[in-house]
């Protein structure tokens, strides 16, 4: 089994990134595991408290859950994946199973923080963006899709999400294998890790 973790900003591409990985792989072969649905139980919390958590803090995420799925995985045992729901900021109490599979793509943005974690990756990535572009794109997804508006997205943004990507996102580029921009010239690195891909599955 290969595990690769996909790190980078919130809107830095990362799940174009994953898309174009397995693209040309067949999908049977490859699982995908979101760090967004290994965000910490919050039941015990109201919801305008749940609001108010600092989801960017690597503190947020139940990282022992998610090593101890890995090894599962890495034993050829199924997981259950929670679900988790933006909208009410907690997970749903609903799981998603996963079978091991010969490819395992770990993608989020705080996975490179941890140190258990990043010693359990066959191959690291951090998928880079410009801040103005990743701006953008949050804005656009947080709204469209988790049914957040402006003036909430943009707090989030001057408080959290800028402030610990500084601090704790963006340095864990030392620790990538592979630096993907994601613009139009970022062909070649994909290239590269669908090659070292199919070379460890023949």
């Amino acid at each position: 089994m290969l595990i690769i973790g996909i790190a980078g900003g919130t809107g830095s591409g990362k799940t174009t990134v994953v898309s174009q990985i397995i693209a040309e792989l067949n999908n049977e072969d490859v699982a995908v595991i979101s760090q967004d649905s290994y965000y910490l139980d919050t039941s015990h919390l109201s919801l305008e408290e749940r609001v108010k958590i600092n989801f960017d803090h690597p503190k947020s995420i139940d990282f022992d859950l998610l090593i101890s799925h890995l090894k599962e995985l890495k034993s050829g045992n199924s997981i259950e994946e929670p679900v988790y729901s933006f909208k009410e900021h907690n997970r749903t109490g609903e799981t998603v199973t996963i079978e091991p599979k010969k490819v395992i793509i770990v993608e989020g943005i705080l996975i490179l923080t941890n140190p258990d974690i990043r010693d359990m990756f066959d191959i690291k990535i951090y998928v880079h963006a410009d801040s103005d572009e990743r701006l953008i794109r949050r804005l656009k997804r947080d709204i469209n899709d988790r049914g957040r508006d402006l003036d909430e997205v943009l707090w989030r943004y001057q408080t959290t999400l800028k402030p610990m990507h500084q601090q704790f996102i963006e340095p864990t580029k030392e620790f990538a294998d592979i630096i993907i921009p994601t613009n139009r010239y970022n062909n070649v690195a994909v290239d590269i890790v669908q090659t070292i891909i199919k070379d460890r599955l023949t």
